[in-house]
């Protein structure tokens, strides 16, 4: 009886913990700040003390935990997304560590950062020269966003006067030799039309297409299948 119940236990705490995830939104882990990890590590920790208990009333004891835990976060967020004297509080704020090409050392000390450190993560960013960097903002992810000084920048289509081509987002149309008729549907078109449009690049067995896209701006790409 034992091992069934860790089953039913894990299945509706997986639920549960979906449940309260998707409720509290939708994020990358570039975005979590420590207070995210901390409930996350929490939810799970509820699950997991529950796991091997062998009464079966556990499992409400797991579901009541998760719930008022759910809860008391999701006040905390719509409270941090209402009050800005809450938000720097419990989620932390944005801050400067280099402004105007100069080293805000006070806060970067504050971050518990060291000169090295800071490097490392414009390294991360593509940048191996502080001569180059403008302003850095470490956010509250612990990540940093970068500006660079102008003559480092990149040189865009705009600042050539050159005008940039369109480009849009290709639409997958085959998928592992399966049309996908849900990428036509997106693009407005059926399944003669992508067959004339394989036609005309000589590819007549969809099977043989490992995968297929379409984008206005760029036409068809088609990637065969590898022999082995």
């Amino acid at each position: 009886m034992v091992y069934p119940l860790i089953a039913v236990k894990l299945v509706i705490g997986l639920s549960a913990l979906i449940a309260v995830t998707r409720l509290l939104g939708k994020k990358e882990m570039s975005q979590v700040t420590p207070f995210d990890f901390v409930y996350a590590i929490v939810l799970g920790g509820l699950v997991e003390e529950n796991l091997f208990e062998k009464s079966p009333s556990t499992i409400w004891e797991m579901l009541f935990g998760i719930a008022v835990w759910g809860i008391l976060i999701f006040i905390v967020e719509k409270a941090t997304q209402k009050s800005d004297k809450l938000r720097p509080i419990l989620k932390g704020r944005a801050e400067p560590i280099v402004k105007n090409g100069e080293v805000l050392i006070q806060n970067l000390e504050k971050a518990e950062l060291e000169m090295e450190q800071l490097k490392s993560l414009l390294r991360l960013k593509g940048v191996f020269s502080m001569k180059e960097v403008k302003d850095v903002i470490l956010e509250t992810s612990g990540d940093i966003s970068v500006l660079l000084k102008p003559e480092a920048q990149a040189t865009t289509y705009a600042g050539l006067h050159v005008k940039a081509p369109s480009t849009d987002i290709p639409e997958c149309v085959v998928d592992e030799g399966e049309i996908s008729h849900k990428g036509l549907e997106n693009i407005g078109e059926n399944q003669e039309w992508l067959m004339e449009k394989l036609a005309e690049e000589g590819h007549k067995d969809v099977s043989s297409i490992y995968y297929a896209e379409w984008s206005e701006a760029d036409g068809l790409y088609v990637q065969q299948m590898h022999s082995s």
